[in-house]
């Protein structure tokens, strides 16, 4: 099982790993909302991998973890704001959803609750 947003640079070097689920609890429903600290996180499970977005959807606050998955994206069940899995770049807005680096370990989800840094279309570290 891969993580969704392994990355380089601030993923692999972050201390701040924290344990979320376990990767049968996401995949058996290919959803997942959890907390850490507080913090909402949508956990998806599409395409052999685990993605984490901060689950209120930019937009209009509405939970993700409550959505779609369709094709890749995370549909929004406000507006229908279609967000990529990889980035959380949405194309018709030009605005990225945040979103966390993920490390599958022993068949437990890890994720880093710092956000990777978005920019435009890039939205990727």
């Amino acid at each position: 099982m891969g993580s969704g947003t392994t990355g380089t640079g601030a993923a692999t070097e972050s201390p701040a790993w924290v344990a979320v689920a376990t990767v049968k609890e996401v995949t058996r429903r290919r959803k997942l909302r959890v907390e850490v600290d507080g913090l909402a996180i949508a956990l998806f499970h599409a395409n052999d991998r685990i993605y984490a977005f901060a689950d209120l959807c930019i937009h209009q606050d509405r939970s993700l973890a409550k959505g779609t998955l369709l094709h890749g994206r995370v549909i929004c069940p406000g507006h229908q704001w279609r967000f990529d899995l990889e980035t959380g770049y949405e194309e018709d807005q030009d605005l990225c959803q945040p979103v966390y680096p993920v490390l599958v370990r022993d068949e437990t989800v890890h994720i880093d609750p710092t956000p990777r840094p978005a920019s435009g279309k890039e939205c990727t570290a």
